[in-house]
């Protein structure tokens, strides 16, 4: 099957400035699609039953309440696959909060196209929404509190860009995008190096310039840092009262970031000891994807 690349300018222009690369973006749906059509072979069941220039619309609409992020990223499948001939309406922007029946996207053009295209593109919708709903429910139950929800590095290998997007669209703020933006201590560095200070230390003295965050399990070492100047602390697996006490010690020196294990339930009990972030993996390692379906229309019926 022939593929239309490059794909619409507006389009990827749009992606670009969501901090999304361009080409990272292309051929990560190439795999997509190639996993559907393997070695650039056909839809095999939309050949056999659907004349080759039947058209119709089809309209995405959301199944459940939530938040819609990635659609964008499935209009872009929809012109990698059908090119010029597609045609995409009333698609809402990424991050808008949606309700069970409302349509996200509507999109026309030869039928078998359209349904050659589906899998692929629900799959992006589908999953990022599911991580831009998972965020939002975060940032309500922080609300009116100083913290801030935080992703983290345990994202799916290749989606990492993708979901830290999906974060930034359900309200949540990202942390590091590899090894190389930001030195992070944990407490295997800290065993290496024989202690929290020695390891912050020999990061701030091999790299200057950047950002150094420490992780520490007790007061004493949140006390031994705070005095050598460590302004970003990871809270690791404290009790809710230890953060509070871990607070009080840091008066403002330092931003503090609460970590491990820590529940929706737990979120806001956690928030009100005043730590400034509360980061969760389980926004990206273990979301469950937002449904949306695809429904074709007869193009001659009325919307």
């Amino acid at each position: 099957m022939k593929f239309h690349l490059p794909p619409p300018a507006a389009l990827t222009q749009e992606l670009i400035e969501a901090d999304l690369d361009r080409q990272t973006l292309v051929d990560h749906i190439m795999r997509g699609l190639q996993e559907d059509l393997a070695e650039g072979e056909v839809d095999v069941t939309s050949v056999a039953t659907i004349a080759p220039d039947a058209r119709a619309e089809a309209v995405l609409a959301a199944r459940e309440d939530g938040i819609v992020a990635g659609l964008g990223v499935a209009a872009l499948v929809f012109h990698i696959v059908m090119g010029d001939d597609v045609e995409i309406t009333d698609r809402l922007p990424d991050g808008t909060r949606v309700s069970a029946g409302d349509v996200v996207m509507r999109v026309a053009g030869l039928t078998r196209g359209l349904l050659t295209a589906e899998r692929t593109a629900l799959n992006f919708a589908s999953h990022l929404s599911g991580v831009a709903t998972a965020t939002s429910h975060w940032v309500a139950a922080l609300e009116g509190t100083r913290a801030r929800v935080l992703d983290t590095r345990k994202t799916l290998p290749g989606w990492r860009a993708l979901q830290k997007y999906a974060v930034r669209c359900g309200g949540g703020v990202n942390h590091r995008f590899s090894l190389a933006d930001r030195a992070m201590v944990k407490d295997n560095h800290v065993i290496a190096a024989g202690g929290v200070v020695p390891a912050f230390e020999a990061v701030r003295a091999k790299y200057p310039d950047l950002r150094v965050e420490v992780e520490v399990t007790d007061l004493d070492q949140l006390r031994e840092l705070l005095e050598v100047g460590c302004t970003e602390i990871l809270l690791d697996n404290m009790a809710t009262g230890t953060m509070a006490e871990a607070v009080r010690i840091t008066d403002g020196r330092a931003t503090l970031e609460a970590s491990g294990g820590l529940t929706l339930e737990r979120a806001r009990e956690v928030a009100q000891t005043g730590v400034d972030f509360i980061s969760v993996g389980a926004l990206t390692h273990s979301v469950k994807v937002f449904d949306i379906g695809m429904d074709l229309q007869d193009r001659r019926q009325d919307r």
